[in-house]
């Protein structure tokens, strides 16, 4: 079917969901709680041939899918509501390392976000965690798919040999002993691993990540993407340094602070302070601490994603005399962040993904 760019939904507007489990119980809290919270549950399916078919009769705005689901399963369900009736859709993720491998793949098919299922008693878990699950239900209820679709497409045609997701422009000089901070949240992780796959190794990047996401998935995230880049990519631990080629994604529930810079090496410590713009890790902290410690080029890239997080560090990179780069509206599954990054009056570059890396080469460059 054509597929077509959404509207994005006000922050007050109504929402209608579909709740996809394939246990009762689960269905049943999980509409309890969408529910109490005035969120319009038009129906349940225990399966995703069911799930489809529910979304395709009902329209609603956002669906949450379990993935591990008896026939067909929460992948192939994202795949085929991408291609029959595109809507956001919520993965909820079971806290193991193949959960996080599921979710990432639920992701590359379409999914906007994932909100982990909590472990222990289901019920008591779920009830603590209501109001973060309903605040994920309506970020995901306004996320633009029409960006989402465009990544399935893209891992789609990567698949059967179809065009590839961007390419970088040659260039024969780099910027001595650059560095790169990305900041993303919804929709941003996908957007991250097409940055590092496509960011040439020849520039020699020190590249911190920052996506908001939870223990235990940043693991799996970091392989992820040292998989698909030539850059050398792990989970960053406390008193961690890396140098060019190498790159270091926050670990989930900590904040990832710039601790030492020096001979073209950075330093990292992970604390456990209070959350900022009520997130940890966030954008800010990782931005400000290496605007603070960086002398050597530096650029910082504002991703997809709900909320003002990195704003105030933009601010800290440019008055470093960094670069700052952000996505487009056009290609941003939530316009949030990076809008308030342009509205600060600092950005360099706006481009839509697949122009990111020529905006962060450029940016860098004119640094010399």
């Amino acid at each position: 079917m054509t597929r077509t760019k959404t509207t994005q939904r006000g922050g007050t507007d109504p929402v209608s969901a579909v709740v996809v489990d394939d246990s009762q119980f689960m269905r049943t809290v999980i509409c309890d709680m969408l529910e109490d919270a005035g969120i319009d549950v038009l129906g349940t399916a225990s399966n995703g041939a069911d799930g489809v078919e529910t979304v395709v009769e009902t329209g609603p705005d956002v669906v949450t899918m379990d993935l591990k689901m008896p026939g067909v399963d929460g992948i192939e369900a994202v795949d085929q509501i991408m291609t029959e009736r595109p809507t956001p859709v919520l993965v909820l993720s079971a806290h193991a390392a193949d959960g996080a491998e599921l979710t990432f793949e639920a992701m590359e098919k379409g999914a906007v976000d994932f909100f982990e299922k909590p472990s222990g008693e289901v019920s008591v878990g779920l009830k603590q965690q209501q109001e973060s699950l309903v605040s994920a239900v309506r970020s995901v209820a306004n996320a633009d798919i029409s960006a989402t679709e465009a990544a399935a497409e893209r891992a789609r045609q990567s698949t059967t040999g179809g065009p590839s997701s961007g390419s970088t422009p040659p260039m024969t000089e780099y910027p001595d002993r650059p560095t790169l901070l990305v900041g993303s949240s919804t929709g941003g992780p996908t957007v991250v691993e097409g940055i590092l796959e496509t960011l040439p190794i020849e520039a020699d990047f020190r590249v911190l990540v920052v996506q908001h996401m939870p223990d235990g998935f940043t693991e799996r995230f970091a392989a992820r993407l040292d998989d698909a880049s030539e850059y050398s990519v792990r989970e960053a631990t406390d008193g961690d340094r890396i140098g060019g080629g190498e790159a270091l994604v926050a670990r989930g529930g900590s904040h990832l602070e710039v601790s030492g810079y020096g001979g073209g090496r950075l330093r990292v410590s992970l604390t456990e302070a209070e959350p900022v713009n009520n997130v940890r890790p966030a954008v800010d902290v990782t931005f400000r601490t290496a605007a603070d410690r960086i002398d050597d080029p530096l650029s910082a890239a504002v991703l997809t994603g709900m909320g003002s997080d990195g704003a105030a560090g933009v601010e800290a990179v440019n008055a470093a005399g960094g670069a700052v780069i952000a996505q487009d509206e056009e290609t941003s599954a939530v316009f949030g962040m990076p809008q308030r990054a342009i509205e600060t009056g600092v950005v360099d570059e706006v481009r839509p993904r697949e122009e990111l890396v020529a905006g962060i080469l450029n940016a860098t460059t004119k640094q010399q």
